[in-house]
This record gives C-alpha cells, sequence and structure tokens, in this order.
C-alpha cells in the first residue's frame, strides 16, 4: 500500500511537472534560489533547458547559478564584459519582467477597469499591460471578466502610444482581432502563426495616427523568446503561448485592450462604471423611439464627429429624418462596453441595433465612443462597426 501511495505520488509530481509552463518552471528555479537550495535550482534549470533548448534566458540563469558558486551575484547575467552587454541587457530585462509578474499577480479582487462588459458571444477578452509587458485573458462569465491565464510578451522597441507608420511603437488602444494567419502562409519570423488587430481604429484616425500590420505573432523557431522591447510595434508572444492563446481568440470578436499600464478596480466599482452608463444608453435610445429630436441631440457631444458631419449637420439630417416618421422602434443587442486606456473618460459601445420605423426596417452592428463631459456621458464618435 505505501509502495502505491509512493507510486501514486511520483506519477502526480511528474504530471504536474509536465503540466507547468516554462515560465512556471523558470519561476520555480527563482524559488529554489531564494530558499538557498543551489543544488535544487541547477537540477531544475537544466531540466527546463533540456526541454526548451531555445530558451536564452534559461541559459543566462544557469550561468549565473555556476558564477555562485565562486561569488555572490549583484543582479541577473553577471557575466564577464567580453559578453556583448546589449544582449545581457535584454536577457536581463526579460527575467525582471516575468518575475516581477510572478510576484506581482493582480488579486482575484482586482478587475481592469476597461473590460465593462462583454457580449453573450465574446469568450474571452485580453488585456495588454504595456509597462509589466504582460498580456491577461479574461474569460467571459455573464457578461463580466474573470482572470484564466496571462503571457509575459514582447512589445515595440520604441515603447507605446504608436503615432504614425514606422515609429516602431505598440498602439494604445481598444482593438479586436480580425483574422487568423496560419504558420504555414508566413515565413519563420512570426512562428506559430499571427493575428491581426484593428489599428487604426475610429479613434487612431480621429487623432490622425496612422500605420498599420500590428499583429499579435509568435517567435522565429530559434528563439524561445524576444526581450520586452524588441518588436517593430507588435504584441510578441512565445510560440507554445501563442498558441494555447489562439485557441481563445475569436475572429472579428475578441477586443485586445492596450494599456500603458493597467488600472484596477474591484468588481463593485466596475458595475457602477457599468451601470451608469449602461443607464445612459438606454435614455438615448428612448429618446430616439420617442422622436424627440432635441431629447436625442442632447445625448451628442458638441464635439461630435463621424461620416464627415459635425455636430450641427448631424442634428439637421436627423429632424429631418424624425419630421418624415410617424413611429420609430428601436431595439439593442450585443452590447460590449470597454474603457479606452489612456484617455480621458472614453467608452467604446458597440451594439447591434434593430431599426424600424413606417417606411424603413435595418439591423446593423454599431459602434458609438462615448465621453464623460462636465459629469455626464455624451455621444462623440457614431458609425457602422
Amino acid at each position: 500500500m505505501k509502495r502505491l501511495a509512493l507510486a501514486l505520488l511520483a506519477f502526480a509530481s511528474i504530471a504536474a511537472a509536465a503540466a507547468a509552463t516554462p515560465e512556471d518552471r523558470l519561476s520555480a528555479v527563482f524559488q529554489a534560489v531564494e530558499a538557498n537550495q543551489p543544488d535544487l535550482a541547477m537540477k531544475r534549470v537544466d531540466a527546463l533547458i533540456a526541454d526548451y533548448p531555445n530558451f536564452r534566458l534559461a541559459y543566462l540563469v544557469r550561468g549565473d547559478l555556476l558564477l555562485a558558486r565562486a561569488r555572490p551575484l549583484e543582479t541577473f547575467g553577471n557575466v564577464l564584459k567580453t559578453v556583448p552587454q546589449e544582449r545581457v541587457e535584454d536577457l536581463r530585462a526579460e527575467a525582471l519582467q516575468r518575475l516581477r509578474a510572478q510576484r506581482q499577480r493582480p488579486a482575484d479582487d482586482r478587475l481592469p477597469r476597461y473590460v465593462l462588459q462583454l457580449n453573450p458571444d465574446q469568450k474571452h477578452a485580453l488585456v495588454v499591460d504595456a509597462r509589466r509587458s504582460r498580456l491577461y485573458v479574461y474569460a467571459n462569465e455573464g457578461g463580466k471578466p474573470k482572470l484564466i491565464a496571462d503571457y509575459y510578451v514582447t512589445l515595440g522597441k520604441n515603447g507605446i502610444d504608436k503615432t504614425r507608420e514606422g515609429d516602431q511603437k505598440t498602439p494604445i488602444g481598444v482593438y479586436h482581432v480580425t483574422a487568423n494567419l496560419p504558420r504555414k502562409k508566413l515565413t519563420d519570423f512570426y512562428g506559430a502563426g499571427a493575428f491581426p488587430i484593428s489599428y487604426p481604429n475610429e479613434w487612431d484616425r480621429r487623432q490622425g495616427r496612422n500605420g498599420h500590420g500590428i499583429w499579435l505573432h509568435g517567435v522565429p523557431s530559434n528563439l524561445y523568446s524576444r526581450p520586452p522591447r524588441a518588436s517593430d510595434g507588435c504584441i510578441v508572444l512565445a510560440n507554445p503561448d501563442l498558441e494555447s492563446l489562439g485557441q481563445r481568440l475569436q475572429i472579428g470578436l475578441t477586443p485586445v485592450v492596450i494599456a500603458d499600464e493597467i488600472e484596477w478596480v474591484d468588481a463593485s466599482t466596475l458595475e457602477a462604471e457599468r451601470a451608469g452608463l449602461s443607464a445612459e444608453i438606454e435614455q438615448w435610445r428612448a429618446d430616439w423611439q420617442s422622436r424627440d429630436t432635441d431629447r436625442y441631440l442632447s445625448h451628442y457631444s458638441q464635439r461630435f464627429a463621424a461620416g464627415g458631419q459635425n455636430l450641427a449637420a448631424w442634428g439637421m439630417h436627423k429632424r429631418k429624418v424624425n419630421a418624415a416618421k410617424s413611429w420609430i422602434k428601436v431595439g439593442l443587442g450585443r452590447v460590449t462596453m470597454l474603457r479606452y486606456p489612456h484617455e480621458r473618460d472614453v467608452v467604446v459601445v458597440t451594439f447591434d441595433q434593430d431599426y424600424r420605423s413606417n417606411g424603413l426596417s435595418n439591423v446593423m452592428k454599431k459602434r458609438q465612443y462615448w465621453m464623460k463631459e462636465n459629469g455626464r456621458w455624451k455621444i462623440i464618435y457614431e458609425g457602422a462597426a
């Protein structure tokens, strides 16, 4: 009986090791170092290198463990000055980002302020914390986000807040996955594949930002990962991570929110913000349906602009249309609300609109940008999604 128990324990240990990601295993190496167990740390890093021989950071850690036998270490990568320091700095930066992510995981009761509401068809949402080089995956549980996974990522060589073509920066904003480009259609540079996202979006174009080709993609086969700042603006993951993430992505549906640094709030704060905006959207719908054009237009910002129209032109058009209607019915469905990072109270709202009136019936997917002005939510952009 005792032998059986030991055998089951050994099997469970092997299964746990097999399920652990390379980052989990690297974290276990650090834990052994902190526990003053250098032999265990060396055993773990050797096993990691054997399984992932292209994981260059693991070799740096192994070198540190060897050097530690002769002298105290001051930081990651205490290598000889003859080794190219730029390469060592890149690996050191990666090590620190991975270690910080393990030690500074968001508490269970903290949520990103950006995911106010997902529609029932959206199974997941992605939120990128640029400062921490981290991508968080949230499952949709009744329209609310629940953290289920997170990954180390590489971002643009020149940082974030992309504004123009070729600036090698990663954009900040609210986007969605637009396509799936499999490995066989790409060069080895993109690794396991690529998922383009919708940069530039309506807000980017309004701000005069340009450029294109921002993707989630993998790494060349001779690498496990790249430094935190090494892409031309894309979000880059290790190939196993991209393959795992790719199983959760829905083309045209999965939101990708990229923030300079995630703002965390509790569930009650998030729900209060969601409910407040939801009430404004419902009032907008009811006022449109009432054919009271003044009340309807009161929901629009003086800075409203869409389709080449400012608020005055939009209002003139709506008065003419409403005057010709004897009744209007407006239904909204599959509503998504995503707060825009790095902006002053801007929320992207996407929904299915079912418009019916005497003479016209129309169903369309619509997107609005709501901005809080003087304490009240106003529409600053509106158009087809």
